[in-house]
């Protein structure tokens, strides 16, 4: 275990985790158990705390796992996904795309997936090279989670294109952008306990949808948006590994691989 005698979990702090993360809350303070350790985070910063060790399993960036595949198992039934729109990670831009050609285009500090999405989409689908910055004032940039929520509200980019959907567009396939992942030391020593867990986090998802209407309003003021379009957007988020996704990520990866940028033992995945 990461720290002391306390199983450290890493949950994305964005709204999108809100069916599974509000009814994970609600049952801790009841009856789970008191050394399972909830620690929050975007997803870069959980990727690197699960790879130096201190965390011991949570959610994380896909690309974390194709870039560490030794260190890492995935858990079956979970994930943050879409099939189509994900309507939060999108790429914004004043140009239209064919003209970003040689520009610059912002990626995000936030999400090793995204970025690494941005670029199979630009280059392998539209046939384009940007400059990549680290950068929000680029002609173009990529926002995820509740950031690119309130931007796309702001509605004041005339081009604005959802990775997500550009995939399936091209592929046919859902996307995942984030599975539950586990270290692999921590499986090996305290399998059971990793068990109860993803059992525990299936029940959250189970529950979290039934009562998605009433946590989308408890969760709305964070953006800030109104109850019913953060219903609607949450209604896109899909939280399952289904045979279509462990497709679409084994796509990914395969892409990764394809371009050097991870390598080919990403594949096959390991899935618990």
């Amino acid at each position: 275990m990461a720290f002391n005698d306390k199983i450290n979990i890493g949950m994305v702090n964005f709204i999108n985790t809100a069916p599974l993360y509000e009814v994970w809350k609600e049952r801790a303070a009841v009856a789970l158990h008191e050394h399972w350790q909830v620690i929050e985070g975007p997803p870069s910063r959980l990727n690197r705390m699960l790879y130096n060790g201190e965390l011991d399993l949570g959610f994380i960036s896909s690309h974390e796992y194709a870039l560490h595949p030794g260190e890492y198992r995935i858990l079956d039934g979970l994930s943050i996904s879409a099939q189509g729109e994900v309507g939060s990670v999108f790429l914004f831009s004043e140009l239209p795309v064919a003209a970003l050609n040689g520009k610059p285009v912002g990626l995000s500090p936030q999400s090793q997936t995204s970025n690494a999405l941005i670029r199979i989409i630009l280059e392998d689908y539209y046939h384009i090279r940007p400059h990549y910055v680290e950068s929000d004032e680029a002609p173009a940039h990529l926002a995820i989670g509740d950031r690119a929520l309130r931007l796309k509200a702001e509605n004041r980019y005339p081009i604005v294109l959802d990775l997500s959907q550009e995939w399936q567009r091209h592929t046919g396939l859902p996307f995942v952008f984030a599975v539950w992942a586990v270290r692999e030391e921590c499986w090996n020593t305290h399998g059971a306990e990793v068990r109860a867990i993803q059992e525990e986090l299936l029940t959250c998802v189970e529950i979290g949808r039934r009562r998605l209407m009433e946590i989308s309003a408890r969760v709305a003021e964070r953006i800030p948006m109104p109850p019913a379009a953060c219903h609607e957007y949450l209604q896109r988020i899909e939280f399952d590994l289904s045979p279509a996704k462990v497709l679409g990520l084994s796509r990914f990866y395969q892409n990764l691989i394809d371009r050097r940028e991870v390598s080919p033992k990403a594949l096959p995945l390991k899935i618990l």
